[in-house]
């Protein structure tokens, strides 16, 4: 590696505050407009050409994506309008690094002022050594896309057999959900038993993206009083309510969370029958601002209850899929572990 300068943050990418934009005001596209939780929705005008960086302004504060195409940046985002020579990839790992979440300026709602960051004193080494850590770290990334698109292929195989066996079956047998399922509501402990650190089980308080399963975790909790057992499926009952996932492992689960589990052991199919019901979100639930379901609620939903020798066929077919989706997401887990402990290394300034 070679000597790495010193410099300011400006000198590494200059930012500016993203577009405003409604959802109203979005026309079907295939451009990405990125928030500052990632990409949030699609347009039909990208605003600006990647390949591109974004981090979180307003809300989710420092969250640092990388857009390889044109897009639109969110008003909730600053984005990069100069690279100044840099590798954009290297400059995407690198502010990961940065914590920038702690500068945040705002009284009531949390805040990121470029004017803030631009004269942050950084180290940063020349283009030629940017690109090798940027490619070394990115092979692990390619990896783990790759394993989520074989994810969505085989999520989506299920979903298609699940709408071919049961789909047109809405008219028949049904049973509720409280009939068909053990519910579990979630109960957030006091905030002094959350770690960092890896004490105690992974807590969850929500899931991150609809449909999307065995997450990662950040968060440990050592007093959790309601659990998902690993090979639960996990229903957001906060908004947005309705996303689905499944436990990858025993965890804590907080208020904004229910854990479910068959009754009759047809576990797969329990899953798929809540993606087919369920497929937006907010379908239920009330709130003046934000949507929630109760317990009550819940158990009272009505779904499809075919025989159970139908629902064994399906299995047959759902169990070695859940398999592999189960195994490619423990892949990623380990990947994206393996990544992370090597960024901070390869951020390392060499003086």
């Amino acid at each position: 590696m070679s000597k790495w300068r010193r410099a300011t943050l400006e000198e590494l990418a200059h930012f500016q505050r993203g577009f405003d934009i409604s959802k109203a005001e979005q026309q079907p596209g295939n451009i990405p407009v990125v928030s500052s939780s990632g990409v949030t929705s699609y347009h039909s005008v990208a605003k600006v050409k990647g390949p591109g960086v974004t981090i979180g302004r307003k809300g989710t504060l420092g969250t640092v994506f990388y857009v390889p195409q044109d897009y639109w940046p969110h008003s909730t985002s600053l984005w990069v309008t100069d690279f100044n020579g840099n590798e954009p990839k290297f400059v995407y790992y690198f502010l990961k690094t940065l914590g920038l979440e702690q500068y945040d300026v705002g009284a009531s709602n949390p805040t990121l002022n470029r004017n803030h960051i631009h004269g942050l004193q950084i180290a940063i080494p020349d283009v030629k050594t940017q690109r090798r850590i940027a490619d070394i770290l990115s092979a692990y990334d390619d990896l783990i896309e790759n394993n989520r698109r074989r994810i969505a292929i085989l999520e989506e195989t299920a979903r298609l057999a699940y709408r071919k066996w049961f789909g047109g079956v809405e008219e028949g047998r049904t049973a509720t959900l409280g009939e068909i399922a053990d519910v579990v509501m979630g109960q957030s402990p006091e905030s002094k038993t959350y770690n960092d650190n890896g004490e105690g089980l992974p807590f969850h308080q929500g899931v991150t993206g609809f449909g999307f399963r065995y997450p990662r975790n950040e968060m440990w909790c050592t007093a959790g009083t309601r659990f998902a057992e690993e090979g639960d499926i996990l229903f957001s009952v906060r908004a947005p309510v309705g996303r689905i996932n499944v436990a990858g492992e025993r965890i804590v689960i907080g208020r904004g969370l229910s854990a479910m589990r068959a009754k009759n052991g047809f576990q797969s199919w329990l899953l798929y029958a809540l993606k087919h019901h369920f497929s937006k979100e907010d379908m239920i639930g009330v709130g003046c601002i934000f949507a929630s379901t109760t317990k009550k609620e819940l158990l009272s939903v009505d779904l499809p209850f075919p025989p159970d020798a139908e629902i064994a066929e399906f299995e047959q077919i759902a169990e070695p899929v859940d398999a592999q989706i189960k195994a490619l997401s423990k892949q990623n887990a380990a990947l994206a572990a393996a990544r992370d402990m090597m960024l901070p290394r390869l951020m390392r300034a060499n003086f």
